[in-house]
C-alpha cells in the first residue's frame, strides 16, 4: 500500500505541476495555476500521515516505510527547483518568456552553482535522515535496521555530493 501510494504521488506530483503550469501559461488563469501548484505540498502530507497511521497500526518498520521518508525529503529539498526548472521552460516555451538560464559551464561560477545543487542534494538528505529518524523513535527500538540502512544510504549521498561539489572547486573547468 505504501509503494503505491509513493508511486501516486509521483505521479499526482507531475500532473499538478502540468496542470499548474497549463493554467498558469496556456489558459491565462495564473491564480488557478498557482492555486494547483500550492496543492504539491498536500501529496507530501498525506503520504506522511499514512505511513505514521500504518507504523503506529503494528506494521513492521520495512524498506517501504524508509522510501516513504525519502520521497518525502527528495520533495522538500528538491521539488521547489524542479517547479522552477519546469516552469522557466513552461514560461519560455508557452508564453514567450525568455529561454531558460544554463548553468554556468567554467571557474568559479560553476562551482557555486555545484555547491547549490548539492545543497539542495543534502537538504533533500537530512530532511529525509530526520523522518527516518522520527519513525525509528516513533516505533521504538526493535526491528528498525531497515529504516538505519536508509540513513546509511543518505550519508553517503550527501558524501557523494560533498566530494562532486568540492571537485569543481578544487579544480575547476577552465575556458579553452
Amino acid at each position: 500500500m505504501i509503494v503505491g501510494l509513493i508511486v501516486a504521488c509521483e505521479v499526482a506530483f507531475w500532473v499538478l505541476l502540468a496542470a499548474g503550469l497549463a493554467f498558469r501559461y496556456v489558459l491565462g488563469m495564473p491564480r488557478a495555476g498557482l492555486a494547483l501548484l500550492l496543492c504539491e505540498p498536500l501529496l507530501e502530507l498525506v503520504l506522511f500521515i499514512v505511513t505514521a497511521v500504518d507504523l503506529r497500526g503494528g506494521a513492521e518498520p520495512d524498506w517501504k516505510h524508509g522510501l516513504a521518508a525519502v520521497y518525502i525529503g527528495f520533495t522538500v529539498g528538491l521539488g521547489h527547483s524542479t517547479i522552477r526548472w519546469a516552469d522557466a521552460r513552461f514560461a519560455h516555451r508557452f508564453a514567450g518568456g525568455p529561454p531558460p538560464v544554463r548553468p554556468p559551464k567554467y571557474g568559479t561560477a560553476r562551482a557555486v552553482h555545484e555547491w547549490k545543487v548539492a545543497g539542495r542534494w543534502i537538504l533533500a538528505a537530512v530532511v529525509a535522515m530526520t523522518l527516518l529518524q522520527g519513525a525509528i523513535w516513533y516505533v521504538g527500538g526493535d526491528g528498525t535496521d531497515s529504516l538505519r540502512a536508509w540513513q546509511q544510504r543518505m550519508a553517503w549521498l550527501i558524501g557523494i555530493n560533498v566530494i562532486i561539489a568540492a571537485s569543481y572547486t578544487l579544480f575547476p573547468k577552465r575556458e579553452r
